[in-house]
């Protein structure tokens, strides 16, 4: 292995994978690519441990068209990374999201939010009470102003397959995988100039990407650079439940959707089982390493929302349960993109808030961009930019779970 490299990606799980895969396959590229990876389990990865969603169902327009191009890539995967045969398939189930408003203000934000989401062509509807009580019958409604519900384009997928997919790919292209940790950046005049490893090492850069989740923070730190990411921990569970709702729904072939209560509990179909969250109560950042599920969320927090909202979810009962970390932006819950002002070979793909996953495929295709081309050349993620940091100018995404 060299010690000097074109590229060196700091984080190997789905979003340093994506730019490494979509870098290695620019034919304007011919650099040479490594992507340092502290963990090849993936163990504690936020890729591994999130809830694999993808929808169209967000605030603004950049994020609405982020997820559009993901579904693109979901749904033909298995053809875009192959490597001596198919790809993984994802098994995307499209059961779409379904957001419910009990509130005026709920109500409202879910209408904007819908004016901008068809606005880029979204399949979302949005129903009143009668029409959302016959689409889902086992459902409590009678609290319920407004819903929206994605009927195309969103739904869940195989999360560590995307991740492995464009792992393969980028590594039958020639990029390199290293397992080893970035403990320092080696910085001079304004730009990084190399990378130095826990084994020792120090490896030369051209440019430096930060895809290190939620470490965000602590590798930007290391070129003396501020970035607003924290880790926040969610806890998921999945559970059995006695009398399932799942095909009493009258559309979409009798699946029910991810459905977001206005409590902030989510619930979705999980084989012949559900998947649930919440945010929780109180959401301090957290250490880098805690990942102990908080198991009183189940009790306090999920089980009487969903015990409320259908009698279906009145016996269920917690079969497994895990803690991941979000990368939290805490200046507006939004990916930031692109290279630092104060360091411009340092770029940033961070941040993403919960939404990482879905957003993978576009970032690793603008990062690879931005490296290659010097700018943006199909979706233009300049509103991302580190430079609303410096300014503190929120680019606020509203729908976040």
């Amino acid at each position: 292995m060299a010690d000097s490299y074109d590229v060196v990606i700091v984080g190997g799980a789905v979003i340093g994978s994506a730019v490494a895969c979509y870098l290695t396959s620019d034919p304007d590229f011919d650099g040479r690519v490594l992507v340092v990876e502290r963990d090849p389990s993936y163990a504690t990865a936020s890729t591994g441990l999130s809830a694999s969603g993808i929808r169209t169902q967000f605030s603004n327009e950049i994020n609405v068209k982020i997820s559009q191009y993901g579904l693109e890539v979901i749904r033909d995967f298995a053809q875009a990374v192959a490597v001596d045969g198919p790809g993984p398939d994802l098994h995307f189930h499209e059961g779409g999201y379904l957001y419910l408003a009990n509130n005026e203000t709920a109500e409202r934000i879910l209408r904007e939010n819908h004016a901008v989401q068809t606005a880029c062509g979204a399949d979302v509807v949005l129903w009143d009470q009668e029409a959302l009580s016959r689409a889902f019958p086992h459902l409590n409604v009678a609290d319920i102003r407004l819903a929206a519900y994605g009927r195309s384009g969103e739904g869940w997928f195989d999360n560590t397959g995307l991740m492995h997919g464009f792992r393969a790919k980028a590594r039958a292209q020639g990029a390199e995988y290293l397992a080893d940790e970035v403990v320092d950046l080696v910085a001079h005049a304004g730009r990084v100039t190399g990378v130095v490893l826990k084994s020792g090492r120090t490896i030369s850069a051209g440019t430096v990407v930060n895809a290190s989740g939620a470490r965000a923070a602590k590798v930007a730190g290391m070129a003396g650079l501020d970035l607003p990411i924290e880790p926040r921990k969610r806890t998921v569970f999945v559970f059995d439940c006695a009398q399932s709702p799942q095909g009493t729904a009258t559309v979409n072939a009798g699946r029910l959707p991810l459905m977001i209560d206005p409590t902030g509990v989510y619930c979705r179909p999980e084989g012949r089982y559900f998947l649930t969250g919440a945010p929780p109560l109180e959401d301090p950042a957290v250490d880098w390493d805690d990942f102990d599920p908080r198991h009183d969320e189940f009790e306090e927090i999920i089980w009487p929302a969903l015990a409320e909202r259908s009698p279906a979810f009145e016996a269920i009962k917690p079969i497994r349960h895990w803690a991941g970390h979000y990368d939290y932006n805490t200046l507006d819950h939004n990916l930031i993109v692109g290279r630092h002002p104060d360091c411009p070979n340092f770029i940033c793909a961070n941040g993403f808030s919960g939404h990482g996953l879905q957003q993978a495929p576009a970032t690793g295709r603008a990062v690879a961009e931005l490296i290659v081309h010097g700018g943006y050349r199909t979706l233009d993620l300049s509103e991302l930019g580190v430079e609303r940091l410096l300014e503190n100018r929120p680019f606020l995404e509203k729908a976040i779970i």
